[in-house]
């Protein structure tokens, strides 16, 4: 399964403001966005994602498109809410929620009366790599993560990223409390750093750069 981490971010680094605004993409970023997730078979985002901005996760923006991917959502206690735009479209575009076995048995339950595939696995924190286990045996060949911070971190660090797409405005947002890119533990030492190679640049806009890297 080919992994892809897509993120729009601030020329410093920032993935939202302080108080958790995310709007950076451009309409023309947008349509680059929904045409990237066209071309995959699934997309994943973490819970604080989807309880920050209650997104579709579809496809739309002019992006030619016969079927929406499905949508895995790793939520460790099941804490998505039950009216989420995710969770209520469900009947139509196949959806996953991964879950700890601390999810409470009810709100699973409560989950899976929606049409929402319940994976669990996992004490703490929800198994990445049982989850994309999972995704590949049902035939997902690509997958987009469009995680925050933490999302991000989980998927480099395990070395679970083939490839990070990456749009970098000309704003500066600044913050020490601002989320990042990627978050999580990080690395003590740059010795341990992943490293990745650029593959290619792209002038989006006047503004706007998009990064393409690929794992070394």
């Amino acid at each position: 399964m080919h992994v892809i981490l897509n993120a729009s971010m601030s020329l410093d680094g920032k993935i939202a403001t302080r108080s958790g605004e995310s709007r950076i993409s451009s309409e023309v970023d947008l349509k680059r966005v929904h045409k990237l997730r066209a071309s995959v078979d699934a997309i994943l985002v973490g819970i604080s994602t989807v309880i920050k901005d209650d997104p579709m996760l579809d496809v739309r923006y002019g992006a030619n498109y016969t079927k929406s991917p499905t949508r895995v959502i790793l939520d460790s206690f099941a804490s998505i809410p039950l009216h989420s735009r995710i969770l209520k479209t469900a009947k139509t575009i196949n959806t996953i929620v991964a879950v700890t076995e601390r999810a409470p048995k009810e709100k699973i339950r409560n989950i899976e009366r929606m049409d929402v595939q319940v994976l669990t696995t996992g004490d703490k924190i929800v198994n990445v790599r049982a989850v994309f286990k999972h995704l590949e045996k049902l035939g997902c060949k690509r997958l987009l993560v469009e995680g925050g911070g933490e999302i991000n971190w989980s998927i480099l660090s395990e070395g679970l990223a083939d490839e990070m797409i990456i749009m970098i405005s000309s704003m500066v947002i600044g913050g020490r409390n601002a989320k990042t890119l990627v978050e999580g533990l990080g690395h003590s030492q740059i010795s341990d750093t992943l490293r990745m190679k650029l593959s290619k640049v792209e002038r989006q806009t006047r503004d706007e750069l998009v990064l393409y890297y690929r794992s070394v």
